[in-house]
């Protein structure tokens, strides 16, 4: 399952509200998509603090939410990370949510009442996001973590929502305790012998992420 899938599931109720009101949830999936063709072999990244991403390969993936995004990066080939997670067209929710429901893990609620009542993702299959939950579990019980798990824990917390979406994962850690541990952890990531680069690319994605969701913030606040 995509890093993308994954983190849908973990921001959407069982009944297909969003998790937590008033996320930039499009900047986490854009981060989640790139997360995942870097790991497809598709996409590099400088050294930066807010590295360049590099097209490696243009080659489909197979998977049109991955395709879509990689057009688009493709298009903006060199441009800066913190660039590419705030392009709405490097948001691939509308993909993501037709792959799950084709696979019967969500079912999909049009829109109702002009809009009013906005479109809705309620679960059919609970499996996939209760062995996804039991993984975060273990992990930030002191598990080794994947590149995956680590991106979308890292994500998570850019996003400012770890402690509210892992309230039951999260045990007897602190907020404090979490944060520390979900940086940790993005640092430890297991990806074989791409082990070092994609930790470095977990990471480059938690400050792009996190950025862009403060900029927006900062920026009403002071107009």
């Amino acid at each position: 399952m995509l890093i993308a899938e994954q983190l849908l599931l973990l921001l959407t109720t069982d009944e297909g509200k969003a998790e937590s009101w008033g996320i930039q949830d499009g900047i986490g999936y854009a981060g989640a998509a790139i997360a995942d063709l870097a790991l497809a072999g598709r996409l590099t990244f400088s050294d930066e603090k807010d590295p360049r991403v590099r097209v490696l390969s243009s080659a489909p993936t197979g998977h049109p939410a991955l395709d879509q995004v990689l057009e688009r990066v493709a298009h903006k080939d060199g441009k800066k990370l913190s660039s590419l997670v705030g392009d709405g067209k490097c948001n691939p929710h509308k993909e993501v949510v037709a792959s799950l429901a084709r696979a019967g893990v969500i079912a999909v609620e049009p829109r109702r009442a002009l809009g009013f009542v906005p479109e809705r993702h309620p679960v059919l299959d609970p499996g996939p996001e209760r062995a996804l939950r039991e993984r975060l579990r273990l992990v930030l019980a002191g598990g080794q973590a994947t590149a995956s798990e680590a991106t979308i824990l890292s994500l998570l917390q850019g996003l400012d929502v770890a402690p509210k979406v892992l309230g039951e994962e999260m045990g007897s850690l602190g907020k404090k305790e979490l944060k520390a541990r979900i940086v940790q952890v993005a640092r430890e990531a297991d990806a074989g012998d791409a082990g070092v680069a994609v930790a470095k690319a977990v990471e480059a994605i938690n400050v792009a992420v996190a950025t862009a969701v403060i900029v927006p913030i900062v920026v009403s606040s002071g107009s």
